[in-house]
């Protein structure tokens, strides 16, 4: 995360609320833990969220309970008026749902349908995004990307990951009495900062 930025969001005590921010950094329990949105003229920020939707993920309420973070941040960034690239890794390949859009109510409809099944193509997913990210940039340089991976991080390697160069978080979704505790490792790869789904 950009820790200079997210001081002075903390500093920040009046103004909309930066709920993605905020939930991000655990569930709030006093104002103080509150992230409120810089006024400035800066350019628009971007979303980029990659869902893990593998069979994996169907154990223990995992990406059902990920659908409720999600359903709050696609929420908050409709109403923020910001952009959404949306990634779901699932079956043979990854598949964009949304790319570079502004954050609409039709993601809440997509959501409600969103199932699990199949293989697990994050790592085709996350090059993917990389690639994206890159052709991004040139197109807006100024604009503030932040990234989202929900992952069971249940992969037979994480060797070759790309290099995102972009902050975010990855969200553990991983749960049951057997835990392969992958995800952490893959967040450290990814340069993300990471969270466990019962955490918030």
């Amino acid at each position: 995360m950009d820790r200079g930025r997210q001081g002075k969001a903390r500093s920040v005590q009046q103004g909309s609320i930066n709920w993605p921010g905020t939930l991000l950094g655990g569930r709030p329990r006093c104002r103080e833990d509150l992230r409120f949105h810089l006024r400035s003229r800066s350019e628009h920020q971007l979303w980029l969220v990659i869902v893990d939707a593998s069979a994996s993920t169907r154990r223990h309420r995992a990406l059902t309970d990920a659908k409720g973070l999600l359903a709050q941040l696609f929420d908050d960034a409709y109403r923020q008026r910001a952009r959404m690239a949306l990634l779901t890794a699932s079956g043979q390949s990854p598949s964009w749902q949304v790319q570079g859009l502004k954050a609409a109510k039709g993601l809440t409809g997509w959501l409600a349908q969103l199932g699990a099944g199949g293989g697990t193509p994050l790592l085709e997913a996350l090059t993917q995004a990389q690639q994206w990210l890159v052709a991004r940039r040139k197109r807006f340089p100024a604009e503030q990307q932040k990234v989202l991976v929900i992952t069971d991080g249940r992969l037979k390697h994480i060797n070759g990951l790309p290099a995102l160069d972009c902050a975010g978080v990855l969200v553990d979704i991983e749960r049951g009495p057997i835990r392969l505790g992958r995800a952490q490792a893959l967040a450290v790869g990814l340069q993300l900062d990471y969270r466990h789904i019962d955490s918030f």
